[in-house]
């Protein structure tokens, strides 16, 4: 390479081992480092390197390369290298010169294979980025790769038990070390709770985060994405230099200009074989004229070179018709694509005497024929040249695409609110005389554990209510009646408060909610008289009700100085809100007599069948409506089920499971299971008889072999299945309801067959129907999103449903 440029071997070396890391262009021997974990590569004395024959395939033919001379004039070089193959989308790059910045990410090779197959064809094309260091990529922004896209790329994290994960893939441009690194600096901020972190990365990646007792495997999986290098979001901004001028496109731009290079660059190519066979095809034809027709005997009896010249051209074209010639009647002359030239005569009489007597006029005829065929190939390449461009990708991806398929999974990920996972990693005290809020005031009132990025919510006793950051040491105002860690968007938590008005002196009364403020900015709940202020006030997490107890001071006019408020019966409104009128008489105590229920509802709690996360705004499938106690059961591929809480932080892993519920007692779990003891296919019916949540309990046998096919949640199911017998494929139903009865959780249940079924699926599963009910005349009812009412309205205008 110094050969051509007088560029150091540093510089080469770098440059040639960052091809050889992307296992495309060079064939390397050695130790060449590994992008996983950032090992630099061996010294270049150590290192040795070939190119591939996918680089010979596609990079390298002298016909087609335009040259020039090296720096000193001693060789000559290619300008460019005639690729027929987009190495700048396969590769990727990233830098920066001449104030201009480009960061195109690297994809799949396949894909760009059939993408400009597509293109070709006329079809439109989507490239997404492809990785080798594998992970997932969510690409919904990444706007073809266009300067403002972003990309969001995650390590895969599996849970090995309760208390460990497992790191299996890292994201690009991120190393064993570096991740490493940034869950260290992550614990002891503590954003995450862990004991320790063990790097087994070997062949494969595998960093295991071991951790601290009481720490939920998902919250610590979202913090991880939170807060470490576990996600890292890459701008891309594909900037090119094209006709000298910088272009600022899209990939799937890219990969178009380089489908037509490409089929300019095999335009070329076959114009040059076209060219070449002409000549082997005018050659063959002059030589076989000039043996058989002997014409090198008529050349005997001259004296000068120009004689014998002369009496070859004279000779051949006895024989031959040049273009531009006009053909005599009944000619019968071979018409040559080109006229004779000196050049032409010279080679004629180069033909050596062996040649001649050894000549066959089978095999040069054979030969011109093969030629000829070679010609109309070629020529027919060229009036299809598109086909043949595709033909030409087809069979680079039957050679090269084998081991290249896509590494890193394309999904959408759902956004994690860092104050959702943040372990609670310091304490909040207060001073309520003074209005003193923080984590250093360790002599007052401890408040509860927070994190050193939550939002701290405080009331006042004159009825004012603020949100602030987290600080060692806060004034927030004096007399405080409640502070708390604040939640945005926080739409169950209810406060309740009853004040005096202290222009009328009159008491009302509110429910309402605090979802959204400017930070460090004080509102008013009560009016703006100085002398109003805060009788009473609760917080409800869920929106309980509550029943109070209002005693008027003895000094009133009023005829009933006690009586009781149910809170139940007020809707809850802004934190605005004046609220109603509860007395216009001074009241001397309230009393808390009860708290009700919640007056929310219960939560319609749905799984977002991507991400697999639990949810409250109706992505995905719904589960059901969930209230406190209330549990979800889940059907694992392994043969296990475990129940678990509702916790909106929890995520599935949706592969891994046949079906997720809300649980009830009455649920019914249909299963079809391979007994590897006992060599046979059986099935079994049964109700979770234990109640222990977060824990797996196995429902089919644990040997060796032992593998669940089916299972299910519905009442009903009827399953088809195959089964080979005497090398035959048989198909078969059976309706698992009808087949067994439900029994206990344990059982083994009943010999479906002695074979091990395949391609067991679920065929349909009937829900019980439920009977119709009447209804009156004007019903309005409401109908819960994603769920379906069926009705009929007879004759006489009355309704059933169904």
């Amino acid at each position: 390479t110094m050969q051509y440029h007088p560029h150091g071997d540093a510089a080469i070396e770098e440059a040639l081992v960052g091809l050889g890391q992307k296992d495309l262009l060079i064939d390397p021997q050695g130790n060449w480092g590994d992008v996983r974990t950032g090992d630099r590569a061996a010294a270049s004395r150590y290192i040795e390197a070939r190119l591939t024959k996918f680089a010979l395939d596609i990079l390298f033919n002298p016909q087609t390369t335009e040259w020039q001379l090296s720096y000193d004039g001693r060789k000559r070089e290619p300008i460019a290298l005639p690729a027929k193959f987009p190495l700048l989308l396969f590769q990727g790059v990233d830098g920066i010169a001449v104030g201009l910045s480009t960061k195109i990410l690297p994809h799949n090779f396949i894909e760009i294979c059939k993408a400009s197959i597509a293109h070709l064809k006329g079809k439109p094309v989507k490239l997404m980025p492809d990785f080798l260091t594998g992970g997932q990529v969510d690409a919904s922004d990444y706007n073809g790769g266009k300067r403002g896209g972003k990309v969001r790329i995650r390590a895969r994290i599996e849970q090995v038990d309760k208390k460990t994960l497992a790191i299996r893939d890292l994201p690009y441009g991120v190393t064993t070390e570096s991740m490493i690194d940034s869950i260290v600096k992550a614990s002891e901020k503590g954003k995450i709770k862990i004991k320790k972190v063990t790097n087994n990365t070997a062949r494969d990646v595998e960093i295991l985060v071991h951790l601290a007792a009481g720490v939920s495997p998902d919250v610590a999986q979202d913090a991880l994405y939170a807060f470490t290098n576990c996600e890292v979001s890459i701008s891309p901004n594909a900037c090119i230099i094209h006709e000298d001028k910088p272009h600022f496109i899209t990939v799937n731009d890219i990969l178009r200009f380089s489908a037509d290079h490409t089929r300019e660059l095999l335009k070329l190519e076959l114009e040059i074989e076209e060219r070449a066979l002409l000549e082997k095809l005018f050659f063959a034809s002059l030589e076989k004229i000039f043996i058989e027709q002997r014409v090198y005997r008529k050349i005997e009896e001259c004296e000068t070179w120009e004689a014998v010249l002369e009496t070859i051209n004279i000779q051949m074209r006895r024989y031959v018709r040049v273009p531009g010639e006009k053909p005599k009647r009944n000619d019968t002359r071979l018409e040559l694509h080109r006229d004779l030239t000196e050049d032409d005569l010279v080679r004629l009489t180069e033909i050596k005497i062996k040649r001649i007597s050894k000549h066959n006029t089978f095999k040069a005829d054979e030969q011109i024929k093969s030629l000829n065929e070679q010609l109309e190939t070629a020529r027919h390449h060229l009036a299809h040249l598109t086909e043949y461009t595709i033909a030409w990708y087809t069979d680079l991806l039957k050679k090269y695409g084998k081991g290249r398929e896509r590494r890193t999974e394309i999904k959408s990920f759902d956004t994690i609110q860092a104050t959702a996972v943040v372990a609670n990693n310091t304490k909040l005290y207060v001073n309520r005389s003074e209005g003193f809020i923080g984590t250093s005031l360790k002599k007052d009132e401890f408040v509860c554990d927070c994190s050193d990025i939550d939002d701290i919510i405080v009331f006042r006793k004159d009825g004012t209510v603020m949100v602030t950051r987290i600080d060692e040491k806060t004034f927030v105002g004096k007399n405080i009646v409640h502070v708390d860690v604040w939640r945005k968007g926080d739409d169950r938590t209810t406060y309740h408060l009853i004040y005096v008005d202290g222009a009328t002196g009159k008491s009302f009364v509110k429910r309402f909610n605090v979802k959204a403020v400017t930070r460090d900015r004080e509102y008013r709940l009560t009016t703006d008289h100085k002398n109003s202020k805060v009788l009473y006030f609760t917080i409800n997490p869920n929106g309980e009700s509550e029943t109070v107890q209002i005693q008027l001071s003895q000094g009133s006019t009023a005829k009933v100085k006690q009586f009781e408020y149910d809170f139940g019966e007020l809707a809850i409104k802004g934190r605005g809100s004046k609220g109603n009128t509860l007395t216009k008489y001074p009241v001397r105590k309230i009393t808390q007599l009860e708290v009700g229920n919640s007056t929310l509802g219960a939560l319609r709690v749905s799984i977002d069948e991507v991400s697999g996360r639990l949810n409250t705004e109706g992505r995905g499938r719904m589960l059901g409506e969930f209230d406190t106690g209330d549990l979800i059961l889940a059907l694992y591929k392994d043969g296990s089920y475990e129940l678990t809480d509702f916790e909106l932080t929890r995520r599935f892993e949706l592969g891994d499971l046949y079906d997720v519920r809300k649980f009830t007692p009455e649920t019914v779990v249909s299963a079809v299971y391979y007994d590897g003891e006992r060599k046979r296919t059986a099935a079994k019916r049964f109700q979770i008889e234990t109640t222990t949540t977060d824990q797996r309990f196995m429902y089919i046998p644990e040997d060796r072999g032992s593998k669940l096919l089916f299972a299910s949640l519905y009442p009903a199911p009827r399953i088809k299945y195959a089964v080979r017998l005497n090398r035959k494929r048989i198909e078969g139903e059976l309706n698992i309801a009808e087949f067994i009865d439900v029994k206990g959780w344990k059982a083994l249940g009943n010999k479906v067959s002695d074979q091990k079924l395949y391609d067991v699926e679920l065929v349909a599963a009937p829900e019980p129907e439920a009977p119709a009910r009447e209804l009156p005349d004007h019903v309005v009812e409401t109908i819960p999103a994603g769920e379906t009412i069926e009705f009929e309205i007879d004759s006489s205008g009355q309704g059933k449903m169904f």
